[in-house]
C-alpha cells in the first residue's frame, strides 16, 4: 500500500472516529434528557388508547360563600368585558378558597362575574353575584390517570408545560436522528439493521393504508 493510500485510510478512520464519538455523545445526552418524558408519554399513550376501558370516579367539591360588602365593592369598578378579577377580590378568594386566579380573564356581566378554571385532570369554575355577593365555587378532580393524560395532550397545562413539550420534542428528534446515523455507521457489522428499520416503517404504513378508514 502506497504512503498516500495509507494516509487517506488513516484520515478516514480518524474522521469516522470523530463522528462516531460525537454522535454517541449527542445520542446519550438526548436520551438522558428524554428518558423520563418518554416513559411518561409511552405509558399515557397506552392509557389514552384505552381511555374508554379505564373508569374514573370524579370527585366534586362545591362551596358556597358570601362575600363581604367591602370586598364586593371592588366589583363595581368594572361593568363588562373579560378583564381580570380585581386584586382585593382575588386576595379574599385566595384566603377563603385557597385558589389563585392571578391575571386570569373573567366573564363580566351586569349581574354576575364568572371565571373558568380548567386544569389537567380536572375542572373548576367560580361565580360571583355582583348584587348580593353570593359566591359559588365548584372543583372537579378526575384522578391521577386523567391528570397524566391531560399532560400528554398539553390540555390546560399552561405555557411552561407547553415550552417543556417543545424542548422535549426537540430532544426526541436529536435522539432519533443521531440514532439513525449510528445505525448507518454500524450497519456493516449488523446485517439486520436496515430490514428492521424498514419493518418499523412498513408496519404503521400498512396499518394506515389498509386498516384505517
Amino acid at each position: 500500500m502506497s504512503p498516500e493510500s495509507t494516509a487517506t485510510s488513516v484520515q478516514r478512520q480518524a474522521s469516522r472516529g470523530f463522528w462516531l464519538r460525537t454522535l454517541h455523545q449527542w445520542h446519550w445526552i438526548s436520551s438522558a434528557v428524554c428518558l423520563v418524558g418518554m416513559l411518561l408519554f409511552a405509558a399515557t399513550g397506552i392509557t389514552l388508547n384505552h381511555a374508554a376501558k379505564i373508569e374514573a370516579t370524579p370527585t366534586v367539591d362545591n362551596r358556597q360563600l358570601e362575600m363581604p360588602s367591602t370586598v364586593l365593592a371592588a366589583l363595581g369598578e368594572r361593568q363588562d368585558g373579560n378583564a381580570p378579577v380585581p386584586l382585593p377580590v382575588r386576595r379574599w378568594l385566595d384566603d377563603q378558597l385557597d385558589i389563585s386566579l392571578g391575571g386570569r380573564a373573567a366573564e363580566w356581566s351586569a349581574e354576575e362575574l364568572y371565571v373558568s378554571l380548567p386544569r389537567p385532570g380536572g375542572d373548576a369554575w367560580l361565580s360571583i353575584d355582583r348584587q348580593t355577593g353570593a359566591v359559588e365555587y365548584e372543583s372537579t378532580t378526575r384522578g391521577a390517570i386523567s391528570y397524566l393524560n391531560d399532560l400528554h395532550k398539553g390540555r390546560n397545562a399552561g405555557p411552561a408545560w407547553g415550552w417543556f413539550l417543545d424542548l422535549f420534542a426537540v430532544a426526541c428528534l436529536v435522539f432519533c436522528i443521531t440514532g439513525l446515523f449510528l445505525l448507518h455507521l454500524h450497519a456493516r457489522q449488523r446485517r439486520m439493521t436496515w430490514p428492521l428499520v424498514g419493518l418499523g416503517l412498513m408496519i404503521p404504513l400498512l396499518i394506515a393504508l389498509l386498516l384505517i378508514h
